[in-house]
């Protein structure tokens, strides 16, 4: 009998080890999961996907993302911190009844200390204040700031803070940049609170950025995005009587709010709808550009179907430089197809932008990689409009002056080292 015992207690412990690796692994693959768009293909007589000057392309969007564009918002380009934070500071300065403000990164010193007076003064003079900070992003930023801001009457909350229970969210953060005043002006982008984005984004220590300032209907948008998140975190759910009107002679936009979900999200396909519907131009700026295989391949398709199709990503200046090795490894495979790559020289680049055919453009939080496409919430504005789409064309030309344009034989020269500090950074693209 004893020996039955043994042998059944021996079974079961195999079995509570195979269970336990069976859910070590899942948790593994979904820690590690990657986008899944493969292709774009038309389901009409047109084999070739809708363009974006055509009349189906917002609705395509829309349909597929969940985002719809409307007309009648004003849009405004700011760059670097010389053009965003005085104007952001005069908003918030200028806030008569409610601002929400959902971040994902801050740091002490004068702008964090800044922003703590503003919204300190704002809260005293009866403005509702909501701040959703993520807890991960934010981990510099004293409690003692927190502290002053609840005392003075702001409701401040953590967006998925780090706890045993919730392990399984830690690595889906919100990299969310969205700021709504008055119910009336959005603010998004790619900034933080944090000194190294004031400047004018040349000089060394100050960061190149873009972000975007606007009013209309793309407002109820971010405030939409800001009270799902608010809900998650809290547990209260925050509505408004305010609604933006449309501007007449206004541009037609759209706030994509993007979150992690089962199959492909909400990023993957508006970044293959806007790739697939290139047709001239597509120029993309991003600051981390570590994609996966299948978007490789659709920059390489654009390429090859004619489109002028550049990249300009981070040089030598960046902050995380095995995010900018893991990206190195697709340059060969780029530069082979037409792509031309370029890499920002003066400082370090922070900017999340594309437009294509100067018609298509994009100002927001999401960066080229799997992180932002598959794992963590993001933000973006996207325009359909040709004047906002010229001044994303010749911003992006002017900031090919500061580059250095990488050529397929002097990349094809760089030393064995290189070479293998790409393989190994590639090896963890899922995760950076």
């Amino acid at each position: 009998m004893s020996r039955w015992r043994s042998i059944l207690a021996s079974i079961g412990y195999w079995i509570l080890v195979a269970v336990v690796i069976g859910f070590a692994l899942i948790g593994f693959l979904q820690f590690t999961r990657g986008t899944s768009v493969r292709h774009v293909r038309s389901v009409g007589a047109d084999v070739s996907p809708v363009g974006v000057a055509e009349e189906q392309f917002p609705l395509n969007v829309s349909m597929l993302t969940g985002a719809a564009l409307s007309a009648g918002n004003v849009v405004e380009i700011a760059l670097d911190g010389d053009g965003t934070y005085p104007r952001l500071w005069a908003d918030l300065r200028a806030a008569r009844q409610s601002i929400t403000l959902q971040l994902y990164y801050g740091a002490p010193g004068r702008m964090a200390e800044t922003l703590r007076e503003i919204l300190a003064e704002r809260a005293r003079a009866g403005v509702r204040i909501l701040v959703l900070y993520d807890a991960f992003g934010t981990v510099d930023i004293p409690a003692s700031h927190r502290d002053t801001l609840r005392a003075s009457g702001v409701i401040v909350q953590p967006f998925r803070p780090i706890r045993l229970s919730t392990l399984h969210l830690a690595q889906n953060r919100s990299h969310v940049r969205g700021i709504v005043i008055d119910g009336r002006i959005g603010w998004t982008g790619g900034f933080g609170i944090d000194d190294k984005w004031l400047g004018d984004g040349r000089t060394r220590d100050s960061w190149r950025e873009t972000n975007a300032r606007f009013e209309g209907p793309a407002v109820r948008q971010l405030q939409g995005a800001f009270a799902r998140s608010w809900l998650e975190a809290t547990g209260e759910m925050v509505t408004g009587r305010v609604a933006p009107e449309p501007v007449p002679g206004g541009v037609e936009a759209g706030l994509l709010h993007t979150t992690p979900s089962l199959g492909t999200s909400a990023a993957e396909r508006f970044l293959a709808l806007s790739i697939a519907g290139a047709r001239k131009t597509l120029y993309i700026t991003n600051a981390y550009f570590t994609p996966e295989r299948n978007f490789v391949d659709g920059l390489v398709a654009a390429a090859k179907r004619g489109v002028d199709v550049r990249l300009l990503t981070s040089g030598t200046r960046t902050e995380v430089h095995i995010v900018r090795y893991a990206g190195r490894a697709w340059y060969d495979t780029l530069l082979s197809a037409g792509v031309r790559v370029y890499e920002w020289q003066p400082t370090s680049l922070h900017a999340k932008t594309f437009v294509v055919d100067r018609e298509w453009s994009t100002i927001g939080s999401m960066n080229f990689d799997n992180r932002s496409l598959s794992l963590n919430d993001e933000a973006t504005l996207m325009v359909r409009d040709g004047t906002v789409g010229e001044r994303m064309h010749a911003i992006f030309l002017d900031d090919l002056k500061l580059s250095e344009e990488i050529s397929l034989e002097t990349f094809r020269r760089r030393s064995w080292y290189q070479r293998a500090m790409e393989w190994t950074s590639g090896l963890f693209r899922r995760v950076l």
